[in-house]
């Protein structure tokens, strides 16, 4: 291999052969940054070959030609989206891995118009004056939610970092232990409280918790009272939780104790009328008498990540007036996509069928089964190479939401000739758009409750390139 070694072209010899102007053109490059692609090509194939790990089938090899390949084949890759298209075919609709809730067609057309233009981000157009982006949509967010005031920081975890160390600090916070979770990316409750500063006090038991346990634990000290709703696992059996309503009454006797409820979820949309789960609608635990509560935007609310934080005016504007709030901020494309959002759930029930993460949840089985049926169809006029039934199962909501609940729905159980599911599978999910799909037993499973109508097309197309 080292006999090879002086047959490597110099670079400046490569920028001078036809390939390179043809590279340049064909992937939109300028001269330097080209040159940078080669010479990264030439090292890895001088180590390669210093290694004996070169694989070499000619006695008078064309490296130039080897290395321009390869240059192609880094560009093309180096210029693919790293943040890639996937069809999911797994029917959980709040995928955390899969980016969780898909924007309204109203709010992408928001975000981008939004994107290509200056705004009024912080600044009052009526007074001339600085204003702040705190007031963007708190109205629409007030109306929706029934609040006194309301706010916007990244994400929920952030929400209930904020608040705890605003509200909290070097006092105590009153949890169940029930409610001590542990959330995707080992966030514990626990160990936010302790960054926070705040001092956590646990009550009650894992499977019990009574009204007293918390009525004796209050001291002095203590700053708040935190119900943490278990958005991410479930109970069952032997156990007991203290209602909202009762906890609000009891920091009410106690003047300066913040009673605060981390939704987790949170929902604006009512899908018990469904039969789906039990989730509380955010509005329905405002009234109950919570001073702070906070919640997700893309969960059940169906909007962009952020958390939004709802309640007394008085705590609303110490958490925005906190240094922490403009660390945890949020952008101006995410507060275009959660305005839309609030839109279509003010704008009434027709319009709340505008957001995915609704129309998903509760889309029919009956529906689903009239997709799967015309993809199975589809594939076996396609292709032989397949084969393919359909098979009654359930869906999950996902994303921490909703634990235990199963919706029903219909499946696309596919087999290929040659392949096992885990082949096929981790072949589909090389296709562009990627494919996501389950596997049960030795059968790829697609699962049509998350496969819009618009990526059919796509979807057979990725099952007939992996023939």
């Amino acid at each position: 291999m080292k006999a090879y070694l002086r047959q490597l072209p110099a670079v400046h010899e490569l920028q001078k052969d036809q390939r390179f102007d043809l590279l340049k053109q064909s992937f939109s490059l300028d001269g330097n940054r080209l040159t940078e692609f080669l010479q990264q090509e030439v090292s890895i194939l001088r180590q390669e070959l210093l290694a004996g790990k070169a694989v070499i089938d000619k006695e008078v090899p064309d490296f130039a030609g080897m290395i321009f390949e390869r240059t192609a084949m880094h560009i093309n890759h180096w210029q693919g989206d790293r943040l890639a298209q996937v069809i999911n075919a797994t029917g959980t609709v709040l995928h955390t891995n899969l980016g969780r809730s898909r924007l309204s067609r109203a709010a992408i057309a928001r975000v981008t118009k939004t994107a290509e233009n200056y705004s009024n981000l912080e600044y009052r157009l009526i007074e001339g004056k600085r204003g702040s982006r705190h007031d963007i949509i708190e109205d629409l967010l007030l109306e929706a939610t029934g609040a006194e005031a309301a706010m916007v920081v990244n994400n929920n975890a952030a929400a209930v970092f904020l608040i705890l160390s605003a509200l909290a600090k070097q006092r105590e916070v009153i949890v169940s232990r029930g409610q001590l979770v542990e959330i995707g990316g080992s966030f514990r409750v626990s160990s936010i409280m302790e960054e926070s500063g705040a001092h956590l006090v646990e009550v009650g038991t894992t499977n019990k918790t009574h009204l007293y346990d918390y009525e004796q634990a209050v001291t002095e000290e203590t700053a708040m009272i935190m119900k943490v709703h278990t958005s991410n696992f479930k109970m069952i059996g032997f156990t007991e939780t203290v209602e909202t309503s009762k906890l609000a009454e009891l920091a009410d006797t106690h003047p300066g104790v913040i009673f605060y409820e981390d939704l987790g979820s949170g929902a604006l949309y009512d899908f018990k009328k469904h039969g789906i789960g039990d989730e509380p609608l955010v509005r329905e635990v405002i009234e109950s008498g919570v001073d702070l509560i906070s919640f997700s935007g893309d969960k059940l609310l169906g909007g962009p990540q952020a958390g939004l934080i709802a309640g007394k005016k008085e705590l609303i504007d110490r958490l925005k007036k906190h240094q922490l709030a403009r660390v945890l901020r949020v952008d101006k494309m995410t507060l275009a996509a959660l305005e839309e959002t609030l839109k279509s759930y003010l704008a009434g029930s027709e319009n709340m069928m505008e957001l995915p993460t609704i129309r998903d949840i509760i889309r029919p089985a009956e529906e689903i089964k009239i997709q799967a049926q015309l993809f199975v169809d589809s594939l076996h006029k396609k292709t032989s190479k397949y084969r393919s039934l359909l098979q009654e199962s359930t869906s999950q909501i996902g994303g921490g939401t909703m634990p235990g609940v199963e919706i029903p729905t219909y499946l696309a159980a596919i087999t290929h000739q040659t392949m096992s599911a885990e082949q096929l599978s981790a072949q589909l999910r090389q296709t562009e758009p990627a494919i996501v799909a389950r596997i049960q037993g030795d059968r790829v499973c697609l699962d049509f409750r998350t496969i819009e109508s618009t990526e059919m097309a796509a979807l057979l197309e990725g099952f007939t390139a992996c023939e």
